[in-house]
């Protein structure tokens, strides 16, 4: 990671973006977002994630984070870590009849994995997930925005709030997403 995207100041927020490697679509099932999903909920009850907001598109994730209690980078990982090791095991389920494109998504999962020599034989994310400290006000509302409008740029809803997979909903103040957010005011 180079020097511009390094978690310096624990007690800031952070807007990151965790990508599939290739881009492949993985959450595009219900299965895979309720994967990830889960994991933030861990995290924020055991690890000390704070979520100030977020975004779920097929292929990659926005968030704006903070953290409580340990180093987020190492909240980051374990999320990453978790939530790859549970899509691969859904992927390899040979009950798993709903995935159309398992075999074409391991076969690109596994040569991802294997040439890295961060990761044994398997590789879901891409390895970075440039971290932006929110350290001005502007900057902050600018990625809560970029965040809650990617959905509609991207021309999956008309509005922010009408994508499910996002904190538009609580920022919009329609009720309650599917993860708890603390509000940026």
């Amino acid at each position: 990671m180079s020097r511009k995207y390094k978690i310096r100041d624990q007690s800031q927020l952070y807007f990151v973006t965790f990508t599939v490697i290739h881009w492949i679509d993985v959450f595009t099932r219900d299965k895979y977002r309720s994967i990830f999903l889960d994991s933030i909920k861990y995290c924020q009850l055991n690890k000390g994630l704070e979520v100030y907001a977020w975004c779920i598109m097929t292929n990659h994730v926005h968030m704006i984070l903070g953290t409580n209690d340990k180093k987020l980078e190492d909240i980051i990982r374990d999320l990453k870590s978790f939530t790859s090791r549970s899509i691969r095991k859904e992927l390899e389920d040979r009950q798993n009849r709903y995935e159309s494109r398992k075999m074409w998504m391991l076969k690109m999962m596994k040569d991802a994995g294997k040439s890295n020599n961060n990761n044994k034989d398997f590789q879901l994310w891409q390895q970075h997930f440039h971290p932006i400290e929110l350290n001005y006000n502007f900057k902050t509302e600018q990625k809560l925005n970029y965040i809650h409008n990617n959905p509609v740029v991207a021309g999956f809803v008309e509005s922010p709030e009408m994508w499910k997979y996002s904190s538009a909903k609580d920022y919009y103040g329609l009720g309650k997403g599917l993860i708890d957010v603390i509000l940026i005011n």
